[in-house]
This record gives C-alpha cells, sequence and structure tokens, in this order.
C-alpha cells in the first residue's frame, strides 16, 4: 500500500471514529451581519399574550446539581396549583411568570419550563430529575468512542456534555426555538466569563456586544455553559465578533456612568459590558459554571437594573409598563453543612481544602447577595412610591433550606450532593419541600392574599358602578 492510501485509509478511519462518536465539531455561535435592537430573543420581543402586565412575577434558580432542578421543580409544581383571580381572569399564578434567572443545576429546570410549558410536569423526572445523568456522562467520557473526539484541542469535556444535553435533554432545540415560541417567561441562563469573572447571560442583548446571533446557540450549550463546574468540567468557548455589526450603546449607559461612582457596583458592571466589546484582546470567552459569578441568578438581575438607573430604566429597555406588584421568588438550593473538621487535629486533604475554598467563598457571596437583594428592594419600594405615583408593591419570596426548623431535616436536605445523580426518593423529598416552603412564606401569603383582596376590591367598585 503506498503512503497516499495508506493516508486515505487512516484518514478514512478516524473520521468514521468521528462520525460514531458523533462530535467532530462544535457548535460556534454565528457572527451577526446588523445589530438590530428589535430583533432576536429579547424579553421586549416577546408577545405578551394572557400574561398582565400590571403583575410581574420573577423566578430565580440557583445552582446546586440535582438537588437544585429538584427544588425549582417543586416550587413550579406549587405554583401551577396556585390558582388566582387578576384583572378578572381565573388563571395559575404559573401563567403570570414573566421572568426566570437559573444558573448551573436551576437552568435545566429553567431551560426546559420555558421551552417545553406544561410538558415538563409529565415527563421531567424521566427525562432528567430522576436520571443517572452524572454516570452517563462519565460513561461518555471514558468511552473509547469518544477518546478521538476529546484528543481534538478545540473539543472537550464540556463539548461532550454540552451534545448530550442537547440530544438526550432538550431535543435539539435552540434560542431561536424559543424566540418562534413567541411566549413569555423569558430565559435567562447565567455563566461566568473565566478570564475576568464577569457575569455573562445568554440572551441577545448581552450577545449584541458580541455582534454575534444567540439564535443558533443550542438551550443544551448554553446550560453546558452555566453548569460547567470548575476543574471538573472544561469551559465553553465561544466566539466574540465585536464591532463588526454596528451596535451602539444605549444613551442610558452614558448617562448613568456621568453620575456613578467609580468603585459602584453600577460603574463595575457597565465597565464588565465594554469589556465584551473589545474583540481585539478578547476574540474569544471561555465560559464556567454561573455559580463563580453567583449561585442565584439573581446578582446580575440586579446590577443589570441597577446599571439601567433602577427598576424604571430596567422596565423602559425591556420594552414593559409599570406593574402594580412585583413578586421575585429566589429558590435557593445552596448547602449549609458543618463539615467536622474543626473536631479533628487533622488537616483537611487537598481535594477537601481546594472544595472547601470555593464553597466558602460562594456561601459568602450568596448571602451578600441576598443581602444585596433586600437592600435593593426598599430602595425600589421608595423609589416607586413617590407622591402623585400608583403604588408598587414588592413581595420579595426566598425558598432555602434555611427555613427549615426541623433539625433532623435541614441535616437530610443539606447532607444530599450537589451531582446530577439522586434517589427517587430525594427528589420527591425535595419536590414536597419545596412546595410546602413556598405555601409557608410569609412574602408569597401576602401575596396571595393581596392579589385576592384586591380583586375583590375592584369586582365591587364595578358592582357599585352598575
Amino acid at each position: 500500500m503506498n503512503p497516499a492510501t495508506q493516508f486515505r485509509a487512516r484518514h478514512g478511519f478516524v473520521c468514521g471514529l468521528l462520525v460514531v462518536a458523533g462530535c467532530a465539531h462544535y457548535p460556534v455561535n454565528a457572527r451577526l451581519a446588523q445589530c438590530n435592537p428589535d430583533a432576536g430573543y429579547r424579553n421586549r420581543t416577546l408577545a405578551r399574550g394572557e400574561n398582565s402586565e400590571s403583575l410581574l412575577v420573577v423566578l430565580a434558580f440557583s445552582g446546586g446539581g440535582h438537588r437544585a432542578a429538584a427544588l425549582s421543580y417543586g416550587v413550579l409544581e406549587e405554583l401551577a396549583r396556585t390558582d388566582i383571580v387578576w384583572e378578572g381572569q381565573q388563571k395559575r399564578l404559573l401563567d403570570e411568570v414573566d421572568f426566570i434567572s437559573a444558573v448551573s443545576g436551576g437552568s435545566f429546570t429553567a431551560a426546559y419550563y420555558t421551552l417545553f410549558g406544561d410538558e415538563i410536569f409529565r415527563d421531567y423526572e424521566k427525562v432528567f430529575l430522576k436520571r443517572n445523568i452524572q454516570a452517563q456522562l462519565m460513561w461518555r467520557l471514558f468511552s473509547p468512542l469518544n477518546w478521538v473526539g476529546l484528543v481534538d484541542p478545540y473539543f472537550h469535556r464540556s463539548d461532550m456534555a454540552a451534545e448530550f444535553y442537547d440530544r438526550h435533554v432538550f431535543r435539539g432545540k435552540t434560542f431561536g426555538d424559543l424566540l418562534k415560541a413567541n411566549r413569555p417567561p423569558f430565559l435567562v441562563l447565567n455563566a461566568t466569563d473565566m478570564s475576568s469573572g464577569a457575569h455573562f447571560e445568554f440572551t441577545q442583548d448581552q450577545f449584541d456586544l458580541l455582534c454575534s446571533d444567540l439564535s443558533s446557540v443550542p438551550v443544551g450549550r448554553a446550560v453546558a455553559a452555566s453548569s460547567a463546574v470548575p476543574v471538573v468540567l472544561s469551559p465553553i468557548p465561544i466566539h466574540n465578533y465585536a464591532g463588526t455589526c454596528g451596535f451602539v450603546e444605549p444613551p442610558l449607559v452614558e448617562d448613568v456612568l456621568a453620575h456613578a461612582d467609580p468603585s459602584s457596583r453600577t460603574y463595575q458592571r457597565i465597565q464588565e459590558w465594554r469589556t465584551f466589546e473589545d474583540a481585539e484582546h478578547h476574540p474569544y470567552l471561555h465560559l464556567v459554571d454561573g455559580a463563580v459569578a453567583d449561585n442565584l441568578g439573581l446578582r446580575g438581575a440586579l446590577e443589570g437594573t441597577m446599571a439601567l438607573g433602577g427598576p424604571r430604566g430596567a422596565l423602559r429597555f425591556l420594552g414593559m409598563s409599570r406593574p402594580r406588584k412585583v413578586a421575585i421568588i429566589v429558590v435557593n438550593a445552596t448547602l449549609y453543612c458543618d463539615r467536622g473538621w474543626d473536631k479533628s487535629l487533622q488537616a483537611p486533604n487537598f481535594l477537601q481544602l481546594t472544595l472547601a475554598l470555593s464553597n466558602a467563598a460562594t456561601d459568602r457571596y450568596s448571602a451578600e447577595t441576598m443581602q444585596l437583594f433586600h437592600d435593593a428592594i426598599r430602595q425600589w419600594e421608595r423609589e416607586s412610591n413617590e407622591p402623585g405615583t400608583d403604588p408598587v408593591q414588592f413581595y420579595p419570596i426566598e425558598v432555602s433550606f434555611q427555613s427549615l426548623t426541623d433539625p433532623k431535616e435541614r441535616a437530610y436536605f443539606n447532607s444530599l450532593p450537589t451531582s446530577l445523580n439522586l434517589p427517587p426518593g430525594a427528589v420527591d423529598r425535595l419536590r414536597e419541600m419545596a412546595g410546602r416552603l413556598l405555601r409557608e412564606s410569609k412574602s408569597y401569603q401576602e401575596l396571595l392574599c393581596d392579589l385576592s383582596s384586591e380583586e375583590q376590591s375592584e369586582y365591587s367598585k364595578q358592582t357599585h358602578a352598575r
């Protein structure tokens, strides 16, 4: 056999393996020819349908593997069971959800519901929650069929995970499919730019900075980026084409910068946005787990609202009217456990130390984010209830293990790992507990009571008018 024939034979064999492995090339985010602020996957481009503008409901799903996914799912189930009457229409509270912002484990539930709606209540347990995703990913990692693909310097462990999620969980759906569906809720999947540590959102507004079209990006790939735990999984790369599509910053940004303190969160957030616009020095972004920047799926929305000048500016940017009631439900699956190291003279090993430093930073940052959240709510209440304007009521609601009063129950849930595999019984207990904690939340009870009272008051006015 001559050298040319040998080369063709080897080349054909390798190509065959790549086809079998199904991982010859990872998806690349497409270039955006011309930036159009009124096109692409943005909240302001979606039809409202029967979702009222007077009631704004936002969900934030935290990270935490299957534990977070199951907790978030339990909250969706409870919202689906909760009937309300608003603006003369009887509906489920779930039908009024406008936004879902999610990170890591919570991204799976958020993306599945946004893509498939009520189908989630029929098949999500089988497709994801009660499926050993972790074992199936490990099998693919160690399967000889995938070794050829993993040798490719541009194909890594997270690419393999992204392909699995795309094919076996999200049915090949892209953000273009979400745009075609044209309905709320609006999905925000959060990751972290490894280079700058900046928060990164899979929205067209974020992709405008990169002059990239989000529509072609598989939702499974965005979820893989949001849940790419550093070291365990590799970063997800995306191309930066900034400066090639005619993107212009909103005038509001310059106005905010002119009055912002350079040490403020708002100023820093805008400077992070501008970093993404520098394609010459940053031709690629490498995205890792969103929990590195924010494990609650909440901080990006808070800082973005501040950067846009508060709720009024954010609502104008999102193309929404001023609501009368705003409910923000944070589903927090963060662990708070005692590892017992203080009881022994022996120091933790290297792996334990590495994980402890990472978890400690994440936990403290999450606690600080919740404090920022409550401070922001109080500030927004003051700003939104100025004389001569209709009052806006805010309802900050948290579903968290910290609300558990039974020490044994809290210890059980805190002992659940942050893996992509949980026993079916644990999944069911998480779902039940999520619904119970939501029902027991005082702020949630106030929301339901106020919705009912206001609707009855409006009905009485209409009756008397007749």
